[in-house]
């Protein structure tokens, strides 16, 4: 092919600026003035890629295909338009008739190792060798580990991939993949509490502060910490209950009734002592960035405020019952079923929800 003509550079830059209209305009300026142009035209097809458009970059790469049957780069940015257009099979050919015409480049043994397994006949382990005769021509290209790691995953080879996925934050320490997919694995790690869970993708958001799914993930970790503060308020309503000694057993004497008022003010001290430990001293522990989120969840999530809310009633009943001085126990039983059911009620339907 001959070299790029200044319009289509030009289109390259706005294609790279994100400003596809006007790089669509330019390069198709350039090709009314020379519709042979491939450069234009596979320019003007990875623009179409990159807004979301695989219908109309399917058309523009076929035009460049004509042209250049041969040439492997046609052959591939036709590839990469019919994979987004989800035409696989014809994806896998065209990528084979790459590698006959150049089996030197590792792209083609890349996208055929991310695709196998999408193929109606696809072989998830001719996927794993396609990922790694793709790491083998490009031993320091990230994005080829990237393609083996999605190989091996898919084919059951956790060693095989969790090696790719070492291989390729050391290569690449910013890669979003790798970073990713080590901060969840580490997250979901046997015995790995939430506030922890919440730090490590704090850590990772650190890296890529543009992860929507990263963001997601720790607003599910944050979740599950204000979950957990309603079991120190359902202790709290506990403490109150044996304070007030609501439930005598049968043959005892029951507490005689109003509680003294050096009892009541004794069991805020154990309460006090469920939060300072088991919130304030956790939540202090945590990265400032979960702090933050932690107050951003609530603001923007209705479960987040009604988990919380849970949390301020079951302890705003544990007060009413310890320090009002009580003289029969019927109101304070109320209180006690008042504030204890709510959660138990909501507990497994609001597991897995934060919004």
């Amino acid at each position: 092919m001959t070299e790029q003509h200044p319009l289509v550079a030009r289109g390259e830059v706005l294609v790279d600026l994100g400003r596809y209209d006007e790089a669509a305009a330019v390069l198709g300026s350039r090709l009314q003035e020379d519709p042979a142009d491939v450069w234009a035209l596979l320019e003007l097809t990875r623009c179409h890629l990159a807004a979301q458009q695989p219908d109309r970059a399917v058309d523009v790469s076929g035009r460049a295909l004509e042209l250049a049957p041969q040439d492997y780069a046609t052959l591939h940015m036709r590839a990469r338009s019919l994979r987004a257009a989800q035409r696989m099979e014809e994806t896998d050919a065209v990528l084979r008739e790459a590698i006959r015409v150049d089996p030197l480049r590792w792209t083609a043994y890349g996208t055929l190792a991310e695709i196998q397994p999408w193929l109606p006949d696809g072989d998830r382990q001719e996927g794993v060798r396609f990922g790694l005769e793709a790491v083998r021509l490009a031993p320091e290209e990230p994005r080829a580990y990237e393609s083996l790691y999605k190989a091996a995953l898919i084919a059951g080879d956790q060693e095989r991939a969790r090696q790719a996925l070492d291989t390729l934050r050391r290569l690449d320490p910013t890669n979003s993949l790798a970073v990713v997919m080590q901060a969840d694995s580490a997250a979901n790690a046997p015995g790995v509490k939430a506030a922890a869970a919440a730090d490590l993708y704090a850590d990772a958001l650190s890296t890529l502060p543009e992860s929507q799914w990263l963001r997601s993930a720790l607003d599910e970790a944050t979740y599950r910490l204000l979950r957990g503060t309603r079991w120190l308020a359902l202790l709290c309503v506990a403490a109150a209950g044996v304070t007030v000694d609501l439930f005598p057993q049968d043959g005892e004497v029951p507490r005689e009734l109003p509680v003294p008022l050096g009892n009541r003010l004794w069991t805020l001290v154990p309460m006090a002592a469920l939060w300072g430990f088991g919130a304030l001293l956790r939540y202090r522990r945590l990265r400032t960035g979960v702090q933050l989120n932690v107050w951003s969840l609530v603001r923007r999530g209705r479960w987040a405020r009604i988990v919380l809310g849970q949390g301020a009633w079951a302890m705003l009943c544990a007060l009413l019952i310890s320090q009002v001085p009580w003289t029969e126990r019927t109101v304070p039983q109320v209180l006690f079923w008042a504030g204890l059911l709510p959660t138990p009620a909501t507990v497994w339907f609001d597991r897995r929800k934060r919004r």
